[in-house]
């Protein structure tokens, strides 16, 4: 059974995707951070470890939540519906 949190923020996803409000990457993900225009970090649960320890790092010191998805950097990357592995994404603020 899939939790109810996995299903609001899969529906949370989509709809970011949809109104294109999200980046893809480390870096852009890293710089977005800094200027504190994101509401929501996501991460593959393949993750490297030293891009999730940086990610998780930042996003706590500008109080924004990293949720890390069930799902691998293939998986995450095909339900972005993006021809590359995605291992980290942002969403953007409305």
């Amino acid at each position: 059974m899939i939790k109810k949190e996995t299903i609001d923020q899969t529906k949370y996803l989509k709809e970011k995707l949809q109104n294109e409000k999200v980046i893809i990457g480390k870096e852009r993900v890293l710089k977005a951070l800094n200027g504190k225009s994101l509401e929501r970090v996501f991460l593959a649960v393949n993750c490297p470890d030293k891009i999730k320890l940086d990610i998780q790092k930042y996003a706590e010191i500008v109080s924004i939540p990293v949720v890390i998805l069930g799902q691998s950097n293939e998986e995450f990357g095909v339900f972005c519906k993006k021809n590359f592995f995605v291992s980290v994404l942002g969403t953007l603020k409305d």
